[in-house]
């Protein structure tokens, strides 16, 4: 036979006091005011025994689920990009320090109001991380306005907005510049996500923008998009390179999207990096181990997913919100799929 599992009667009769007692002290009610010794004889007796208070029941007495809900910005996501792992192993991470627990939910496609309707309306959440967010996603404006628990990873440029950003600019220059330096001068990308998403076209107005400090185009002819899949982006290159054949490097959204950069190009007969440069998003796990190995920007998924937890606890009152937008770095890797133009 297992444990027995030990209950807030337990806890009372160690404690000396009822249970009603117990379960207002470890639950912080406000409704009744004890002394510091009585509370202190139930917080002893708790720890002694290692009780720890039913969810369901501390939520009726406080008002508080401990859960708090991360809406990815489209469910097909979780399927194909290993960067999301990496950002929910954060967020849990500081969640388990607090007690809290995740739930999940995707947006659907067609309409975006249910999903947060579903979550805020129903009281199953306390707040909410929203995750690469839609670019014009008014159903999420509109409770950033009305001031609901909501943390960003991404930004959709709201003045009320908290958030946590990884901008790309600066790497974005310095893998134009490492092009530039090897004689490359025609240019072109293959997005991670149609470009309603935000993270989307700021990669991509960042990437014009460095490319121009070199007098260099960013031509409409020269994007493609692609949908999050290694095979959309293999798809989508075999469409740019047919309509593009002079291009001599491609950025590819993200490292997920690089694997059917460098399918597409083989397929073609364009090898990496003599005929053709790649440039990744994210460093995955994988991106070294590719052939050849894979020059990216690197960005800290678990980082990303820890501070929007520890934002959102902010807002939540377990501690200070001293900043509502933190900048987190990014850096350009360099590996063997970048090399000289050719002749």
């Amino acid at each position: 036979m297992g444990t027995p599992r030990v209950t807030s009667h337990d806890v009372a009769r160690l404690a000396g006091v009822s249970r009603a007692t117990v379960s207002l002290v470890l639950n912080h009610s406000e409704k009744v005011t004890f002394s510091p010794e009585t509370r202190e004889r139930v917080f002893h007796a708790a720890e002694e025994l290692g009780y720890k208070p039913n969810s369901a029941a501390r939520m009726l007495v406080s008002g508080i689920s401990e859960t708090i809900g991360l809406v990815i910005s489209d469910p097909s996501i979780l399927i194909h990009d290993a960067y999301i792992p990496q950002v929910l192993f954060g967020i849990e991470t500081a969640n388990s320090k607090m007690g809290f627990h995740v739930l999940v939910e995707g947006l659907n496609t067609d309409g975006q109001q249910g999903t947060y309707d579903n979550l805020v309306k129903s009281r199953r959440i306390d707040g909410l991380i929203v995750l690469n967010p839609r670019a014009r996603d008014e159903a999420l404006i509109s409770l950033i306005e009305r001031n609901f628990p909501i943390v960003l990873v991404g930004s959709v440029g709201h003045r009320k907005e908290v958030a946590v950003y990884a901008p790309p600019r600066e790497a974005l220059e310095a893998a134009v510049d490492h092009l530039v330096g090897l004689g490359h001068s025609r240019v072109g990308t293959v997005t991670f996500a149609p470009r309603r998403f935000g993270a989307t076209t700021v990669r991509i107005g960042a990437l014009k923008t460095a490319l121009m400090r070199h007098g260099l185009p960013l031509d409409e002819d020269a994007i493609a998009d692609g949908e999050f899949s290694v095979e959309s982006g293999y798809r989508a290159t075999l469409e740019l390179l047919r309509r593009r054949p002079d291009l001599t490097a491609i950025f590819a959204g993200n490292d997920t999207i690089a694997i059917g950069v460098l399918s597409a190009a083989a397929e073609l007969g364009r090898r990496v990096p003599e005929s053709l440069s790649v440039v990744g998003f994210d460093d995955l796990h994988f991106a070294r181990w590719l052939t050849p190995a894979l020059t990216t920007i690197k960005s800290d998924g678990v980082r990303q997913g820890t501070v929007a937890a520890e934002l959102l606890f902010a807002r939540l009152g377990y501690g200070e919100l001293t900043q509502s937008r933190v900048k987190l770095e990014v850096s350009l890797v360099l590996r063997q799929s970048t090399g000289p133009a050719p002749r």
